[in-house]
């Protein structure tokens, strides 16, 4: 893993100053600049707090798509800050946002982005159902372990079973 620099740093927080200048030539309105942060952990790109005006992007996944980051995650967050200055609380990837995103960004408002998510995915663990083997993140089985949830499959609707080491062995033997 390689670590954000701050050269990284400088160009990202200069391609907010200039989609913040986009906007405010496109909306005929000025906005705060937000406060921005390096710390978001896990496997999100980006996260706008809208009544704090802060944007967190996860250095991470920054690093490792730097290109991605400045044309899609950077205006694709301040979109979410700009919609909640105009509009108000609505729904995060709504008509409003899309609106934005499409007009002041000239981008098409997608709502997740298509990472490599495997430098910062945690542990997995498999479970069964009918179909075959899901796998859950770490903190959605220990709170299968600790008998506070329940999964169910969502292609046959069946409750997700935790694969044990033999039933892992056994499976993988029967694809042999």
């Amino acid at each position: 893993m390689t670590a954000l620099t701050s050269t990284q740093q400088q160009q990202v927080l200069a391609k907010i100053e200039a989609d913040y200048q986009v906007a405010e030539l496109a909306l005929a309105k000025s906005f705060p600049r937000p406060k921005v942060e390096f710390t978001l952990r896990g496997k999100a790109a980006g996260m706008a707090h809208l009544q704090l005006n802060k944007l967190r992007f996860n250095p991470v996944l920054l690093t490792e798509n730097f290109d991605t980051f400045i044309e899609h995650v950077i205006p694709h967050e301040i979109s979410h800050l700009l919609c909640f200055r105009l509009f108000g609380k609505v729904k995060p990837h709504g008509r409003e946002w899309q609106h934005i995103m499409y007009n002041v960004f000239k981008q098409a408002p997608k709502t997740t982005h298509q990472l490599d998510i495997s430098s910062v995915q945690g542990k997995q663990f498999d479970y069964q159902c009918e179909c075959g083997v899901v796998t859950l993140s770490i903190r959605r089985h220990n709170k299968v372990i600790r008998g506070e949830m329940q999964y169910r499959c969502r292609r046959c609707g069946h409750t997700l079973q935790a694969v044990t080491n033999h039933q892992a062995m056994i499976s993988a033997a029967k694809i042999d």
